[in-house]
């Protein structure tokens, strides 16, 4: 009786222990489930909030971006504030763009999400309203910007159109003042021949006792002069006399060291008031 009562008593605990191992084994595969779960949600909210930091990031970057832009805008005119100008705007467009895809990338997430948290979505309509007034503003400053150009160019335009007119000008003076010095040089030039009396009539110079009188004298054989300072005329001869008309008193007919004549004009203007050329027959 005893052996049979022990017999039942060993049964009775093994089927009890198998009992208790069962149990514990659909425990630890809950905990498992339930642990996968954690780390799903976890990883999905590291995804949101991953974007989330992006979008922020990406809002400051470009309110750092459109001051560069305000400070070089108030300087236009400079070459290197151009550059900064158009490498920042650039810069914002394509950060407005990136920013837009990353709202509609988190919108997407967390309408599937099954995270349901009030707030994420308040903060992500919050971004919205950032980027959409940050937009706004990037419009109004494009629109500036576009208007400054315009008066940029209105202005290059003119100042282009009022440097031809100057250059113009320039040119056009340029060719009056040659003009009035060539006239001047022409009022104030005169001309010039020594020789001896054959020499003279071969140029037809001299005709007969007459000087000038044929048209169709060689004026090449002449020396042309500035009266206002060729005052000094050497003749390389020890005989001179001036066959052309000028004023007794206007000049003085001297010889130099060697004996040989040369005129010194006292007075340009009249002594070549009569004739602008002057022959002299020397021997």
């Amino acid at each position: 009786m005893k052996k049979i009562l022990l017999f039942i008593a060993c049964a009775l605990g093994m089927s009890a222990c198998e009992m208790t191992g069962g149990k514990q084994e659909a425990i630890q595969q809950e905990r498992d489930s339930l642990q996968r779960i954690i780390n799903e949600k976890d990883m999905e909210l590291d995804d949101i909030l991953s974007i989330f930091n992006e979008v922020q990031e990406g809002i400051r970057r470009i309110n750092e971006a459109e001051g560069r832009v305000t400070i070089a805008d108030g300087n236009p005119e400079n070459a290197s504030s151009r550059d900064v100008i158009r490498d920042n705007m650039q810069f914002i467009q394509q950060a407005m763009k990136q920013n837009r895809d990353l709202i509609a990338q988190l919108q997407e997430k967390l309408d599937k999400s099954s995270i349901k948290n009030t707030k994420m979505q308040k903060t992500l309509e919050s971004l919205q309203s950032q980027i959409e007034t940050q937009a706004a503003r990037i419009q109004e400053l494009e629109a500036s910007l576009a208007e400054k150009d315009a008066l940029i160019e209105s202005q290059g335009e003119a100042i282009a159109g009022l440097s031809n007119d100057v250059a113009s000008l320039t040119e056009e003076n340029k060719q009056k003042t040659e003009t009035v010095k060539q006239q001047d040089k022409e009022l104030n030039s005169a001309w010039f021949v020594f020789g001896t009396k054959s020499e003279l009539k071969e140029q037809k110079i001299l005709t007969g006792n007459d000087v000038l009188k044929s048209d169709n004298f060689n004026k090449d054989y002449f020396t042309k002069i500035d009266i206002r300072y060729d005052k000094d005329i050497k003749f390389y001869s020890k005989s001179a006399q001036l066959l052309s008309t000028h004023p007794a008193g206007t000049y003085q007919l001297v010889k130099d060291k060697q004996g040989q004549y040369e005129l010194h004009i006292t007075d340009p203007q009249k002594f070549w008031s009569v004739s602008k050329y002057l022959v002299v027959q020397v021997k």
